[in-house]
């Protein structure tokens, strides 16, 4: 299993997953319980890698993640990303090493907190073509 984490300079959990840049991502293929976790690769993606613009046309460097964890996303985002096979975790979680450690130990994640973005998004979303 994969999973990618939407952050703010790899150290915060971010809020608007379609415009992120930087994401961990955690390989756990081979990671067995009661082991360390695997260390993330940082992902740092171009402007023209950003999923919101993102035309699918190409590989992408989050290719193959199951899960993406976000503070924040729209309705969109969360739709491209199921078609491309990901489910979308929101959280009010800030760190992301709790949020992966809770995640592996079948834990709820906190609910998200409010971002006025989220709701500009989903706005946005009604004109979307995901």
């Amino acid at each position: 299993m994969k999973i990618a984490i939407a952050t703010q300079d790899f150290a915060k959990v971010s809020g608007h997953a379609g415009q992120t840049r930087q994401w961990l991502l955690y390989d756990l293929s081979h990671h067995h319980a009661n082991r360390l976790l695997p260390s993330p690769r940082r992902i740092d993606l171009d402007k023209d890698q950003i999923l919101h613009v993102f035309e699918d046309d190409r590989p992408h460097p989050l290719d193959g993640v199951d899960v993406v964890v976000a503070a924040s996303a729209g309705d969109g985002f969360i739709r491209h990303m199921r078609k491309r096979g990901a489910d979308v975790l929101l959280t009010g979680e800030t760190d992301p090493a709790i949020a992966i450690t809770r995640i592996l130990a079948g834990e709820a994640l906190p609910d998200p907190r409010f971002d006025i973005t989220t709701t500009l998004c989903r706005i946005r979303d009604l004109f979307s073509r995901y």
